[in-house]
């Protein structure tokens, strides 16, 4: 399956928890101001990649602890982000997304477009819009104090939003 990305990251420290392999996916429709990836916008920008060749570069590094999804807008590309990060896991992996949706809106539209299928592979959501007045320094892996670090699997069990602590 092809994933258009805008680039990666292999042992990244600062997407999560661990040493993390990040993928930056290409195209956000939420335009947030302030954005740290601006360049991640444009759906026709980055370049098209193979998620097995993707796969084949994180499994290749044995100290990673896990996969981040960033953007862009992760749930742009549901399906193939689901599909690497089913395969991810399946090598001991664990994963994060970020998104500028909220929990509730994904869960209520699990149905569209794979976004169930990327929910249900990714262990941790870093979910909201990047809001600029509310940008924060203190607060890890987030952006702004309106951003929430979840727990996906128990927040899909319990169909609402479960904070985890970082």
């Amino acid at each position: 399956m092809k994933l258009r990305i805008a680039g990666t990251v292999n042992d990244s420290i600062v997407d999560g928890p661990g040493i993390r392999f990040t993928v930056f996916t290409q195209g956000c429709p939420h335009h947030c101001e302030g954005c740290h990836n601006p360049q991640t916008h444009d759906f026709n920008g980055g370049e098209l990649v193979d998620t097995y060749e993707l796969l084949k570069k994180i499994t290749s590094n044995p100290l990673l602890d896990g996969v981040t999804f960033s953007g862009g807008e992760p749930f742009c590309q549901a399906e193939a982000l689901a599909e690497l990060g089913e395969r991810a896991k399946e090598s001991g992996l664990n994963i994060i997304t970020y998104t500028g949706y909220d929990f509730e809106t994904l869960y209520e539209s699990q149905d569209k477009n794979g976004w169930g299928k990327l929910l249900a592979v990714t262990d941790i959501l870093i979910d909201g819009k990047f809001i600029l007045a509310q940008k924060d320094w203190n607060i890890k892996f987030r952006g702004s104090s309106n951003q929430r670090y979840l727990d996906c699997q128990k927040s899909l069990a319990a169909g609402k939003a479960i904070e985890k602590e970082i």
